[in-house]
């Protein structure tokens, strides 16, 4: 309705006309959906209900328990003031500024396992199955089961197939987030034993923001086979930014000082039976490398 014709209107049929006029605007308006949303809900996996239980149902008051927990607890707080005294890590001053490898797991023992977790697309609903068990002598850890790309019938999810072990995350006294400082190194040094199939070695970091807690930092691992084992060095410079599986565009280097986790995903959709072989998971300082990230980085602001 054009505006000669509103004016000629009388002055209730006038005031209709526009209120009706401003209801169609908003329609016309087009959608702007932004590319990566700044408050992400949590996610739910596809064939999985809402979880309903209140927060406090899950908590078990138990006396002894408490108890236990309360020793536990102020046994770390303890060790965490005395190690401040000693150096970085419970270590002498002199010995973390000359440290050029170290081994951060190391499977010598049934305590080992109990720092990774074990998960499948089964949890889903799928049909792949992960086990992890200490290797012979238990001096190893050895994770094997079977690969299968057999999608839920849940109506909603398209694609299926994973296997994951992951550490957990560190944790210091009365529960506070515990972080990996290896900003002194620049490689990654694993010791594996493989069947051929390719890895994806994910490292979770410490983020300040809410909507960047799925941000994983992912590489390559290619097992060779065959009954000798492998020293695999990976430049931290080499792993790529992810956001739930998504490469994203805006790439950088991960946080060396604030690294939480760090686990083996394989998904390679060759349905079969699969097992990898870990000897150790430490880390190095290549002075040979000198490349500080590989990826290109854009300009947050650019020069005019």
């Amino acid at each position: 309705m054009s505006l000669l014709r509103i004016t000629h209107l009388p002055s209730g049929r006038l005031l209709s006309a526009i209120l009706h006029h401003q209801r169609l605007l908003p329609s016309i308006i087009p959608l702007t959906v932004p590319k990566r949303a700044v408050i992400q809900g949590e996610y739910k996996r596809p064939g999985q209900p809402r979880k309903a239980k209140f927060p406090w149902k899950k908590i078990n008051f138990n006396f002894s328990k408490g108890l236990e927990g309360i020793k536990k607890h102020f046994t770390l707080l303890k060790k965490e003031f005395t190690d401040r005294w000693v150096g970085p890590e419970g270590k002498p001053i002199v010995e973390h500024m000359l440290e050029q490898n170290r081994a951060v797991w190391e499977f010598r023992g049934p305590e080992s396992l109990g720092e990774w977790t074990v998960s499948s697309d089964r949890e889903i609903g799928g049909h792949s199955e992960a086990y992890l068990k200490l290797g012979r002598n238990n001096n190893t850890c050895f994770l094997y089961g079977t690969l299968s790309s057999t999608p839920p019938r849940d109506g909603e999810t398209r694609y299926s197939g994973y296997c994951t072990m992951r550490s957990k995350q560190p944790l210091a006294s009365f529960d506070r987030k515990k972080h990996h400082d290896w900003s002194s190194f620049n490689t990654l040094h694993l010791r594996v034993r493989g069947d051929g199939r390719p890895w994806m070695i994910n490292i979770s970091a410490e983020t300040y923001f809410s909507h960047q807690k799925d941000d994983i930092y992912c590489y390559f691992l290619y097992t060779r086979g065959g009954p000798y084992w492998q020293d695999v060095k990976i430049p931290f410079s080499k792993f790529f930014l992810t956001h739930r599986g998504r490469i994203q565009d805006d790439q950088h280097p991960v946080w060396l000082d604030k690294v939480n986790t760090i686990g083996f995903t394989l998904g390679d959709k060759a349905d079969g039976p699969f097992q990898l072989e870990i000897d150790f998971i430490g880390v190095c300082k290549d002075y040979a490398h000198t490349e500080e990230f590989a990826y290109e980085a854009y300009k947050r602001n650019p020069e005019v």
